[in-house]
This record gives structure tokens, sequence and C-alpha cells, in this order.
């Protein structure tokens, strides 16, 4: 609900501050008083669009900041989550700023947003109705929804959803399927030679690795082999080579190990053990030799790498990536001779799906009919002492299988005659206005429980009526109240008396200066100013007997 409002330089309007309670709040006051201003001014905060001309003359700006406050479950908080803004507690702030250039800044917790998205937020916590800017039931887009909830329908309409993003899933799949059906079929005969060059290529994981290494030792084979033969000579070389140097070496230490064991033998032994590794790196040093083997084999080498990479080019990948778009040619070839079974399939579980889907439609849209006769008889009850006596509302609900979605097969639009004889035309076509303001009263009152906004505002309400038709719209007002906060721009004093909190609006000139202000009133207040709505400039005291009668009665009523 809206907790709080503060105005500050809006036409003649220089600093005001309000705070409102649950249930009807009434406003009062003159014509020409500032009422206007005031629902302009909330209109402002709430995303609607700016105007120089509002800024108070020899002001630089103006600014209009709301409070509400809000269950943390509210839907709100969840697309305000999704923005990315800060928001803690229950307390909702918006702001708005309009410099005198037609400029324009909005903020929600202190935090800068777009105007679109401030007024996405402001349509989501006021509806307003009367001769200022509509939305809610006058949106037709929102009917639907808004009779689903009426209806408690939730539970069906959840399974609809479920079974129609099934039914897109599968239908989405299978369209994926067949595209790439037709052109695998296309490109069968490529598949076929391409699978058929790749066979016959036979390439081995590493292949072009193994083979470059290999290249490189052929290359550099009469080098290797030079060092490596030198290397082999030093070693086993009869006549000076390593092994015959260490031989000598362990014969002259033998001789002379008897005299002193202790320390010769280790020395014998580390010879032996050298001896034990020459031999062996001499084996290792032949086996490298006769491992290069011929340069002939350089020619076959070339003539491989070259097959590899020009069969590369021809598929435009890498060398290394042939092996795998063999198996990737293959499955689609594999999925090309079973794709029709496949496709047979799931065009089945398609029709499967969608047969189950237009079931629960169609339970859906027989739930939808016996709410919306429910909702009609209900409205028509409201009319006549709404004096809308020749009025009718109709609920339209217009089914297509064709025009299937997560909501069902249906388009729902609140319909309206104001005169006998008239066709009904969509409720956002009907007359504006008081006659407007209170055909979405007698909605508002039957679909209280339903209410997706906390906050509702009705100007002009009363227009044209008085008497027991006044209080009828009291009456309901009243009755709307106790399940949302409904704020009343009223000249009837008979919808005065019904408020929870009543506001006058007054205009005042000082200091060669107008200004409008707005008080509370307490309960003789009230009964003060309903008396001057009833008897005009002065007040009498039958005027006052009179308020004090209206009060009574719509203090019986609540």
């Amino acid at each position: 609900m809206l907790s709080s409002l503060s105005i500050r330089n809006v036409v003649i309007i220089d600093k005001l501050d309000l705070s409102f309670d649950k249930g009807l709040c009434v406003f009062t006051g003159e014509t020409g008083a500032g009422k206007s201003i005031l629902l302009d001014s909330l209109s402002l905060v709430l995303g609607a669009r700016a105007e120089a001309g509002l800024v108070r003359h020899g002001e630089e700006r103006l600014s209009v900041s709301a409070t509400f406050v809000l269950p943390r479950h509210h839907a709100v908080w969840h697309v305000i989550d999704e923005q990315g803004l800060a928001c803690e507690g229950e307390e909702l702030f918006l702001r708005r700023i309009v410099t005198c250039d037609g400029k324009s800044k909005a903020f929600i917790n202190d935090e800068p947003v777009s105007i679109s998205f401030l007024k996405k937020i402001g349509e989501m916590l006021v509806e307003i109705h009367g001769q200022f800017a509509t939305h809610g039931l006058l949106n037709p887009a929102t009917h639907l929804g808004i009779l689903d909830t009426y209806a408690g329908l939730e539970k069906v309409k959840k399974n609809v959803s479920d079974l129609y993003q099934q039914y897109r899933h599968l239908q989405n799949e299978l369209q994926d399927m067949e595209k790439r059906m037709a052109d695998s079929a296309k490109e069968e005969e490529f598949l076929k030679n391409a699978i058929s060059d790749l066979e016959m290529l036979n390439i081995q994981p590493d292949e072009e690795e193994a083979l470059t290494i290999r290249r490189t030792q052929l290359m550099n084979s009469e080098k290797i082999i030079t060092s490596v033969d030198t290397a082999y000579q030093i070693i086993s070389s009869e006549e000076k080579g390593v092994l015959r140097q260490l031989s000598l070496v362990s014969r002259q230490l033998e001789k002379v190990s008897q005299y002193l064991p202790e320390r010769f033998d280790p020395l014998i032994q580390s010879v032996h053990e050298a001896q034990e590794i020459m031999v062996d790196l001499s084996g290792e040093l032949e086996n490298i030799g006769e491992e290069i083997g011929d340069v002939s084999e350089l020619s076959h080498i070339d003539n491989r790498l070259f097959m590899l990479k020009d069969m590369a080019r021809r598929y435009q990948v890498s060398v290394q990536a042939l092996p795998t778009l063999l198996t990737d040619f293959r499955s689609q070839m594999n999925q090309l001779e079973k794709g029709e079974d496949y496709v047979r399939q799931c065009r089945q579980k398609v029709a499967e799906i969608h047969q189950q889907y237009l079931s629960e439609a169609h339970i859906l849209s027989d739930n939808r009919r016996k709410a919306a006769q429910k909702l009609d008889k209900a409205v028509a009850r409201e009319l006549p002492a709404l004096k809308l006596e020749k009025a009718t509302f109709c609920t339209q609900i217009i089914s297509c299988d064709d025009n299937a979605t997560a909501e069902g097969v249906d388009t729902v639009s609140f319909m309206v005659s104001t005169n006998i004889g008239t066709p009904p035309a969509p409720l956002n076509k009907v007359a504006s206005g008081g006659e407007l303001a209170r055909f979405m009263l007698a909605l508002k009152v039957n679909l209280a429980q339903a209410e997706t906004t906390d906050t509702l505002i009705f100007d002009e309400v009363d227009s044209g009526v008085g008497g027991a038709t006044a209080a009828a719209v009291g009456e309901r007002l009243a009755r709307l109240g106790q399940e949302c906060q409904v704020l009343v721009v009223t000249h009837s004093p008979q919808v005065a008396s019904f408020g929870v909190q009543h506001c006058t609006v007054v205009k005042q000139t000082t200091n060669l200066k107008t200004i409008t202000q707005v008080h509370v009133l307490d309960d003789e207040g009230r009964l003060m100013e309903i008396a001057r709505m009833l008897s005009g400039t002065q007040t009498t005291q039958t005027a006052r007997v009179m308020a004090q009668e209206l009060l009574d009665k719509a203090n019986a009523q609540h």
C-alpha cells in the first residue's frame, strides 16, 4: 500500500507531505483547489509523462517521492531483484525529479532507473481510474489472467502451461530433426565419398606428429650417425676405447688389492660398475644407429604427410581432427539411415502431447466460461445501484485451437454496452469519466479477491450522481477498501462519509503566492467538511445534522 507521498514545487503545491492508512481514503475540496494536481504528482512518481509546465513558477525543479509498504512475496520485489536494485525490508521508495527545462530523472530506493522501468513498477503498485491515464482492467491483455484468478484456476492453468511447454519443446526438436534430415539427405553423396576417402586414408592417432619427428630424424641422419658412431668408437675401440682403458685399470688395481683389500676392493667394484655402464651405453648407441634407418624412407614420409594435409585442407580441418571428422560423418550417415523412424516416432509423440494439451485447455475453457457467467451476473447486480441500469456487462471468451499458448486457447475480453440496443464493445472503448469509473467500481468490487494491485485510485467516480446512487458508490468503495487501499477524489458527501481517512484539499493565497494544502481531518473536521459539501458556502445547523446522519449510516455499514 501507499504509505506516504511528498510533493515539492508542483504547480501550486510548494511543500506537501502526506501519510496514508489502509482502507478507503477520501479527498474533498472545492473545485480548483488542487485535487487534480495531487493525482498528477502521484502519476509522475509512477512513471507518467513529465512536462516542464508542472514545475512551480520561479523554481528550478519539482520532486515527488512515494513510499510503499509491501509484503516480501509481492511480485514487484522479483522484478526489482531482476533489475539488480538493492531492496531490504518491506519499504519501496520511488522518486521523480523534473527540471524547468523538461528533463526528468527517476529513482527507486535512491538508485537511478529509466522512466520506462519506473512506469513498469508503478503499474504494479497503483491503478488509477477516471479522467487520468489508466491500465489494469482497461488493458485487454490483463483480462484473461484476472478471470483465472477470480475463478481460482491456478492448478488447471499450470497443467495447461506444463503441457504446452512440453509440446513446444518436442515440436522444436522435431523441426530441428526434420531440417537436419533434409540437409543430410542433400549431402548423402558427399558423406559417402568423404567416409570412403577417410577410411582409405586410415589415419592413425597422432600420426602427423610421429611422421614429422621421423622426418626430422631422417633429414639429420648423417649428423646423428656420425656423432653416434664417434661416441661408439670412443667407448668400444679395442686399442684406446673407454672399455679397454677401464679393463687395464681393473688389472692394475687387482695386482695390489691383496695388500690393502679394504682400500682397493671398493675401487675395483666401482671400475666394474663403470664397465657395465659403458657396455650398456655402447649397446644403446649401436641401437640408435640401426633405428635411424635408410634415408630413402624420407620420400615415403613426405608423400604421407602431403596426403594427410591435402585431406585436411579438403574438409577445412586440422590433420589431428580428421579421425573425429570421420566419426562425425559416420554418425550423420547413421542418423540419415535411422532418421525416418525417429522422425516418425517424434511426430507421434508431438501429436499425443498436443492432444493432451488440447484436452486440458478445453477443460480450462469450460471453467472460464462458468466463472465468466458468475462474474457477469455479479456485475449486473451492481449496475442499477450505480445508476447504470441501462448498461450491460459480459465476458467474451473466444476459443481457437490454432491460437494455442501457455495460457490455453482462449482470448478473454470484458465487454460493455452502456445503452439499450447498443452492441457490447471492449471495456476500454466505453465512455470515459464518471460512468466509466463506476463501471470499473462494479467490476473491482467483484474482483477484489483477484486484485493484484495494492492501491486503487478513483477520480470523478461520483460524477453526475447523487443521493442513493452516491451512497451506493460510497458503500462499494468502502467494501473494496476492505480488500485493498482505495483513494478517492470526490465531490459527494455520501461518498466522503464512508472514508476511513478523510483529507481536505484547500487553496490559499498569502503574500501574493497561491499554494495548495492538504489537511487530514479529525472527527469534528470530517463533520464540518461533509456539512460544507451538503450546504455550499455557508454551513448550517441542518447541514451538520444531515452530515452526522450520513456518517452514522456509513459507520453502521462498515
